[in-house]
């Protein structure tokens, strides 16, 4: 039995799906033919303008096709502006979520001069190399 030639939404989003997830070709390439006759024929604008509302298919006409946005604009249409993002409310701190880290706490040193600490470890081994060679300054 033969497929019905007539091009409709549910088909082209189908072949879609079908390209993407099993990476089928054949139905890519029917999906990209259907819907350039919608694309490049007056009569259908208002259907492919439709279907172009779909993440997939608009991929599909914007990096195929290419006609979505000069059919919108030969009817008029305009993208609605997008609403400026609200801004952050200022209310209390929140509190930590469970589990998190606790913030570092700073230690403090009790305030000793120099000369009352041991040596380090490279004065230390700078001093052995002294005694071990007298002869050398």
């Amino acid at each position: 039995m033969t497929r019905p030639s007539r091009i409709s939404r549910a088909a082209i989003l189908s072949q879609l799906r079908q390209a993407a997830t099993k990476g089928d070709r054949s139905a890519l390439t029917l999906a990209v033919d259907q819907m350039k006759t919608w694309a490049y024929s007056p009569r259908y604008w208002q259907k492919y303008l439709h279907l172009i509302t779909h993440p997939m298919a608009r991929l599909v006409d914007l990096t195929v096709i290419k006609q979505g946005d000069k059919i919108a604009h030969q009817k008029g249409w305009t993208r609605p502006k997008r609403e400026p993002r609200k801004p952050k409310r200022a209310g209390p701190p929140r509190r930590p979520r469970r589990g998190a880290r606790p913030p570092p706490r700073v230690r403090s040193r009790p305030c000793s001069p120099t000369s009352d600490r041991a040596p380090g470890r490279i004065a230390r081994a700078a001093a052995e190399s002294l005694h071990a060679y007298p002869g050398r300054v």
